[in-house]
This record gives structure tokens, C-alpha cells and sequence, in this order.
């Protein structure tokens, strides 16, 4: 979940809202890889998720990583709820998941590195006070009640109102888990395409990542449990966006779905202020309710993005968000992806080619088909895994055109992150497959076994 944002002043003019999407655009040498991912944090001698104060704790693995690896704190109602350093960033997940947001960076090569140390660090702390972090979609034993939220003021509004506005909201901040990756465009136009291509096959990469298919203790009969909690999150800020592929998209159409999405809070001197169900469009005329005759700033509006929840969003960049987290190697296949198909123009035009004949009811079958049966989903004529197979070869081949090398030149290009991808597709079988596998075999039912088999 996001931390606070600075956008700038008071909103005088309606247009400042797309002029603040539109001045993220960047020319292609200024286009950067920015990537997150969220794990879960347990007790190793009870397997029990980590509370936030005590021995064995968040705010001890933040503490550790603030004193030992050299963040800076970030604090709020004087606790402790993140750290930064640079350009990158940690932060807490409600129910306790800890989350790397990454600064951005010109490679994947350098993306990954990040990675890489970020995780050796936690291990560092962790190990010593008996701490384990495990990357999955979807917590795969504890319950809801097991998992405690974390002491920020936006997650006990969230919390509240989750409840109000559909099913499984309360599992999504609890108990679930991404990987993704935050990407540039160019122009107003760049950024359609590339939003109309993220969209349209962010359900091949939550088939490729599906890696959720356990929940309280059991199989759950899907692959990406996570996916299918954010189908029954909130119909207001969740979802494909249809109106992405329609005549007429640009950052003015995409600001009037954002003022439709509901507020959550306002936040102000530290504090979050209730808002829930509040509309944005009030408030841009002074009429907010929660703050009568006040205009919110370009800060206020940067903050109401960040509620917006869909397959994938704009800010000033773009996020690609429907991916499962998982294991350490994928952490860095999920960037090479995205840039493979992104940041190059030939890869980008022959996915768009790919997908630009399907409908709403087309696109909505594939994410649902993603969540149930990973790259075994059919939808009419489109099988998954032949789809995923294709998509991977555009992406490589953008990767390859992309040249950037690595390791001092001795890495040509950034393609080896495509391998955890490249076996999925030769096997047939995503990390989901491959935790049932050792469900219904080695473990014998054991569900327990997964903390010790696939712990960072």
C-alpha cells in the first residue's frame, strides 16, 4: 500500500488533474523499472504470522534493517511504519506483510540487484531473531483473525469500510501478496497503448505468477486465490477498465473514472481523515463533507490514486499489479515481462496486434479463467498456455532489441530473467502446480511443510 504522496499545491483548475498525470511522461532515454513485491512474515518456531511489536516482530525486522542497513525511519502517530533510502522505500501491508518498493532504475539488470540485496538484508535480520519471510499470493493457513493490522491510520479506515462495499476486502489487506512492476510512457498516446496492452494481458501474467492455491489450511480449487479476492474487493475501483479501450481514452478520460472512485481519506498533518464514500468531485468544489469549504491539493489527488485498485493504473507512471508474489527468481521475471513488451515499439505493436480484436466479455473471461485455472484457462478459441507462450517470445524478442547488458558487459541483454517463465511455459506447470504437487505428494497433506520448503 502507498505511503503519502507529495503532488503540490491547491487544485485551482480541473485541468491541473490530467496535467499532473500528463507530466509523468518521459522521453525513451529517461524511461526507468521501478519494482515491488510484498511478502509474508512469520514466527519460525510457530509458524504464526508476526505481530507488529515484540521480540519477533515487523517492528523489529524495521528496526534491524533501520539500524543495521542504514534506512531512514518513516513514522506516523510516532510509530514506526516504514523506511527509506534513496529513491526505494519499505513499508507495511495491513496485515503485516512487509513491501519493497523499489527506487527506478534504468535496468533490469540493476532492478534485480535491488532485489537481491533487499532480501538478504531482511534475511540478516530475520534469521537472527527467529523470523521467516515466505513469497505467496495468499496466505495459505492463518485466518483473518490471526493476522493483525498494522497501526496505520488509512488501514483502519480501509478496514471499516471494506465491509460495506463488497466480499473479500478484509482478506485483500490481510492476507494476500504481489509482485509488480511500475513503468514509464512517453505521451498521452504511448500511454494509451501501453495501458490498453497491460490490461488486456495482465491475465497471462497472473497465470504465468499464479502461485495462491491455499487458503485456511486447504486447497482452495483455484490458482491465484489473490486474483480472485480482488474480483470481490470493490466493483468501484476494481476491474479491466473497459472504458480504457473505447474512443476518445487519454488522461482526461482516465481522471473522470478516478473522480468517480469513492474516497477513503484525506490526509492531513499527519492524520488520516475519514472520508469514506466521499466524493472527490465535492471536494475539488469545497464541499467535502469531512473538510467543508476546503480545496484539496495536488497532494490530495495523488493520494486518492493511489485508492483506485484495478488490473492496471496510471499515476504518473503505470503499475502492472496482477501478478501473485512468489518465489526470489520471479521476483525478477516479472519486470522482464512488462519491459520486454513496453519499452520497445515493435513488441509493443505486435501485442496490441494480438489483442486488439477481443472484447470486455473476452478480457473479463480471461482474468477469471487466470484466477481458476492458471495456464490451463480456456476462453472460446484462446488457450492460456498457447497465449502465454506467445506473449513470452514477444517479450523476449523486446527484451533482446532492448540490448541492455549486465555483469560488466558480459550479460548481453536481460533475457535470463525470462527463464522461471520459459519452464513454466515448457511444463506446463506455475508455482501453483508445483505447491499441489508437493501437497498431494511429498507433504501428504502437510500444509505446514510450505514454510520450510519455500521460505526465502
Amino acid at each position: 500500500m502507498s505511503i503519502p504522496q507529495s503532488g503540490g499545491g491547491p487544485i485551482e483548475r480541473h485541468e491541473q488533474l490530467a496535467e499532473y498525470l500528463a507530466s509523468g511522461c518521459k522521453p525513451k532515454d529517461d524511461w526507468r523499472i521501478g519494482t515491488e513485491h510484498e511478502k509474508f512474515g512469520y514466527c519460525k518456531d510457530t509458524l504464526k504470522p508476526l505481530p507488529y511489536e515484540g521480540t519477533r516482530s515487523i517492528l523489529a525486522v524495521l528496526e534491524g534493517l533501520r539500524d543495521r542497513h542504514g534506512w531512514d525511519p518513516v513514522t506516523e502517530q510516532g510509530k514506526l511504519i516504514g523506511l527509506v533510502k534513496g529513491m526505494a522505500n519499505v513499508s507495511l501491508e495491513p496485515g503485516g506483510a512487509l513491501e519493497l518498493s523499489g527506487a527506478p532504475l534504468e535496468t533490469i539488470h540493476e532492478t534485480c540487484d535491488e532485489v537481491n540485496t533487499h532480501l538478504r538484508e531482511v534475511k540478516d535480520i530475520a534469521d537472527e531473531i527467529g523470523v521467516g519471510f515466505i513469497g505467496l499470493g495468499a496466505a495459505p493457513i492463518w485466518s483473518h483473525e490471526e493476522m493483525p493490522l498494522m497501526p496505520k491510520g488509512r488501514y483502519t479506515l480501509m478496514n471499516d469500510y471494506m465491509e460495506k462495499v463488497g466480499t473479500m476486502g478484509r482478506a485483500m489487506m490481510r492476507r494476500t501478496c504481489t509482485v509488480q512492476v511500475n513503468l514509464d510512457f512517453a505521451s498521452e498516446g504511448d500511454m494509451v497503448q501501453k495501458l490498453r496492452v497491460a490490461l488486456a494481458l495482465q491475465p497471462v501474467a497472473t497465470a504465468l505468477f499464479a502461485n495462491s492455491p491455499f487458503f485456511e489450511g486447504k486447497p482452495n480449487g483455484l490458482k491465484s486465490w489473490r486474483s480472485h479476492i480482488w474480483r470481490h474487493l470493490d466493483d468501484a475501483r476494481t476491474g479491466m477498465l473497459p472504458f480504457v479501450f473505447e474512443d476518445g481514452m487519454g488522461f482526461e478520460r482516465y481522471v473522470d473514472y478516478a473522480l468517480d472512485v469513492p474516497m477513503y481519506f484525506v490526509y492531513r498533518d499527519g492524520k488520516y481523515i475519514n472520508a469514506l464514500g466521499m466524493s472527490f468531485r465535492d471536494f475539488l468544489k469545497g464541499e467535502l463533507p469531512a473538510l467543508p469549504g476546503e480545496i484539496p491539493t495536488l497532494s490530495d489527488w495523488a493520494d486518492h490514486l493511489t485508492t483506485a485498485f484495478p488490473e492496471a493504473r496510471i499515476k504518473k507512471y503505470m503499475e502492472m499489479r496482477g501478478a501473485d508474489g512468489g518465489p526470489w527468481r520471479r521476483l525478477c521475471a516479472l519486470p522482464a515481462f512488462w519491459v520486454g513488451l513496453m519499452y520497445d515499439q515493435s513488441a509493443l505493436d505486435a501485442a496490441w496486434d494480438l489483442v486488439k480484436g477481443w472484447d470486455a466479455e473476452t478480457r473479463e473471461a480471461l482474468r477469471v479463467g487466470a484466477a481458476v485455472d492458471g495456464l490451463q484457462a480456456q476462453v472460446g478459441s484462446i488457450k492460456m498456455h498457447d497465449l502465454a507462450a506467445q506473449v513470452l517470445e514477444l517479450s523476449e524478442a523486446g527484451l533482446i532489441s532492448r540490448a541492455r547488458a549486465g555483469a560488466g558487459g558480459m550479460v548481453p541483454n536481460e533475457t535470463h530473467f525470462l527463464n522461471a517463465l520459459k519452464e513454466s511455459i515448457e511444463t506446463g506447470k506455475t508455482p501453483a502446480d508445483e505447491l499441489l504437487d508437493c501437497y498431494n505428494g511429498d507433504w501428504g497433506g502437510d500444509l505446514t511443510r510450505i514454510y520450510g520448503d519455500f521460505s526465502y
